[in-house]
């Protein structure tokens, strides 16, 4: 739950959204939408997402309290927050580009970028992953943040996952969050998933980084994707090049699944994209009015 001092009065109930984040073709031309190509940064985490999610109660969910909601005006005055909407819009008809070697940060590489997934109707990740960066600047820079960003618009191509991990401390920014959509073959997946690498010298920062997130999407009515992440919704991973390249508290936030019917439609609009906005950015004051 937000902290009270943190939180805006409730103006307005907003229809729900969720979403999906799927993977790149390794092939010679995009993805088709109505597949998930297996994508290297988020596969892990969507393979055991399947039939169970949808079949529990929990994945259900619930209306939202409030997707209007932010934090206080002022809250995050002298706070340098960083954002990494996964993937980019150019990225697709660029393969050479993304399909590049770059460090993994484990001593390793791996593929510069992929092209994401989308929904059956071939709304794409990185589309909807830009809509609530872009909703989730708003409000920060309204709490007096300063915010940067990993890309400036869904037309390019990458920057490379190293360089979504780097960019952060780069940039003076006191933390960062990467925020993508699931793409679980499943039909019946459903749920948000938030992943921090369990390793590096901000890992316990970024647990309660992650932590608070999972709370705040909760708040909004998201339901947690239990097959895939438990039931605290947050996994380690040290196979996300854009976590284990980064020196400040990172998470990374899987919205929901967008091979799922409901979630893909839901995902689409302008006010399902604030309502993700907005439980990450409280998650984000959250972590902050604690003290980091």
């Amino acid at each position: 739950m937000a902290h009270p001092l943190l939180r805006s009065l409730a103006l307005l109930a907003c229809p729900l959204i969720l979403v999906g984040c799927g993977a790149q073709s390794a092939g010679d031309g995009p993805p088709s939408p109505r597949s998930s190509t297996l994508r290297p940064e988020h596969s892990a985490a969507s393979a055991g997402a399947a039939s169970t999610a949808g079949a529990s109660a929990s994945a259900r969910p619930t209306e939202a309290k409030d997707a209007s909601a932010g934090i206080a005006e002022g809250a995050l005055e002298g706070t340098t927050i960083a954002l990494d909407p996964g993937h980019n819009g150019g990225n697709a008809s660029h393969l050479s580009a993304i399909n590049k070697q770059v460090p993994d940060g484990n001593g390793g590489t791996k593929a510069c970028n992929t092209t994401g997934t989308a929904t059956q109707d071939g709304y794409e990740e990185h589309a909807f992953t830009w809509a609530v960066g872009k909703a989730a600047k708003k409000q920060l820079e309204a709490a007096g943040a300063t915010v940067v960003m990993s890309r400036t618009s869904d037309k390019g191509v990458g920057p490379c996952v190293d360089e979504r991990g780097t960019f952060a401390k780069e940039k003076g920014a006191d933390l960062l969050v990467s925020i993508h959509a699931n793409g679980t073959e499943s039909r019946s997946a459903k749920g948000f998933g938030v992943i921090i690498a369990p390793k590096g010298p901000e890992v316990a920062a970024s647990k309660r980084l992650g932590k608070d997130l999972v709370a705040q999407l909760k708040d909004q009515g998201f339901p947690v994707n239990r097959a895939g992440y438990g039931s605290d919704g947050l996994n380690e991973r040290t196979d996300l090049a854009g976590l284990m390249n980064s020196s400040v508290p990172t998470a990374l936030v899987e919205c929901a699944e967008m091979n799922n019917p409901s979630e893909a439609a839901l995902m689409r609009t302008k006010a399902g994209q604030k309502r993700y906005a907005t439980a990450i950015v409280a998650g984000i004051g959250d972590y902050v009015h604690a003290g980091g």
